[in-house]
């Protein structure tokens, strides 16, 4: 179905198709408006990006000098580069509300668009890595030197692969000039899976909060759902300029303001807030080698929901079980955020076990408890 309301020129009739003449559901809510949230930061991103490569310089002798002189000489240079922290911290923000919706709504049955989604999330958390690397400050150093030898535990090739990745035997030179590049190069990788991911998108159409099939009732995507984007997009600049400008460093690691020094290992080490939440499963677990696996599979397991079948309706919308066994999901995982931001000392350490233990089992009962909900109302029901 579409709603032909452009003519003439052929490229209008494109970009008309995509945006405003796409036929979507009649009852799409502003927990929809995310997608054009996150896109419109990664644009702005990219071009702060540009304009802080002019400054940067990737040499672990001149770094932290030339992330100071981006904040004191560059005109701008302060506001540039405390905006372009704090958008990480809404990105993400914004990125896990997106995942999180699409849970609660069951958007996995998309199967090549949540695919793709899931797939961005983890190309945004590795260039997330590799931008807090670059300061070279203390937390940068010390880091990447925790994050990257969790490489070293894989069987046979660990030790191999972790010298390649650092360019030698610990994290040095080579190694930040390495993460530049790869931070660099990545978010235009991620502004293509980005295209991709509103390919996918279109083609197969957005899923509704109810669960319904909708085919029957929809509406051009222009004006109903434009405005509702712009507005949800003003109101994300505006909280996001007022962060910039009276706290332009609320989200950063007070040590990372000192100069990485290889010798002095800070009391506590610990990744960005938007990976704590697997470093707490990580960390959580005796073995090493464990740790590593469970803390990839904490992420890798939103592939597995693509392959699950529900029985009745989509969603959790008219699912009481669901709904309470998904906030308790929720509960889990910032809890665990919470944890992994604390000291590896009792009683964290077993909270972290065992808020794993339920954070996980999300992901093995959940699709069981929506059917088992779901044929009780239709087995009533007869």
């Amino acid at each position: 179905m579409q709603f032909r309301i452009r003519g003439g020129n052929q490229l209008i009739k494109v970009l008309s198709s995509v945006v405003y003449d796409l036929p979507a559901p009649v009852n799409l809510s502003y927990f929809w408006n995310f997608g054009i949230i996150l896109g419109s930061l990664l644009a702005m991103q990219i071009l702060r990006g540009f304009l802080l490569v002019m400054h940067y310089t990737p040499d672990i002798g001149e770094a932290f000098s030339s992330v100071v002189r981006i904040m004191r000489d560059v005109n701008y240079g302060w506001i540039i580069r405390s905006a372009y922290s704090i958008v990480f911290f809404f990105f993400f923000f914004f990125l896990y509300f997106h995942i999180g919706r699409g849970l609660y709504y069951q958007s996995f049955f998309i199967v090549n668009t949540w695919n793709i989604g899931v797939s961005i999330l983890l190309v945004s958390i590795a260039i997330g890595f590799l931008g807090y690397v670059l300061p070279w400050g203390q937390m940068s150093y010390w880091g990447a030197t925790v994050i990257t030898n969790l490489f070293g535990s894989i069987p046979y090739i660990g030790k191999m692969l972790l010298e390649w990745m650092w360019g030698g035997f610990t994290v040095n030179d080579a190694t930040l000039k390495r993460f530049f590049s790869l931070h660099f190069i990545l978010p235009f990788l991620l502004f293509g899976m980005v295209a991709v991911h509103v390919v996918f998108l279109h083609e197969t159409g957005s899923g509704n909060p109810l669960g319904l099939d909708t085919s029957g009732d929809l509406i051009p995507f222009h004006p109903y759902y434009t405005f509702k984007d712009i507005f949800r997009l003003v109101f994300a600049v505006g909280v996001f300029l007022i962060t910039c400008f009276l706290f332009p460093d609320l989200f950063g690691d007070p040590i990372n303001f000192i100069p990485a020094n290889p010798i002095s290992t800070p009391l506590h080490i610990q990744p960005e807030w938007y990976f704590l939440f697997a470093y707490a499963v990580l960390r959580s677990i005796p073995r090493k080698l464990g740790g590593v696996i469970i803390m990839f599979m904490s992420i890798l397991v939103l592939y597995v929901f693509s392959g699950f079948k529900i029985l009745w309706v989509t969603g959790l919308a008219f699912n009481l079980l669901g709904q309470i066994y998904y906030w308790v999901y929720v509960g889990r995982f910032l809890m665990l955020t919470f944890v992994g931001a604390q000291l590896i000392e009792y009683p964290f350490v077993q909270f972290g076990v065992i808020r794993g233990l339920v954070y996980g089992s999300y992901y093995v009962f959940c699709i069981a408890v929506h059917n088992a909900w779901g044929g009780l109302l239709f087995f009533n029901d007869k």
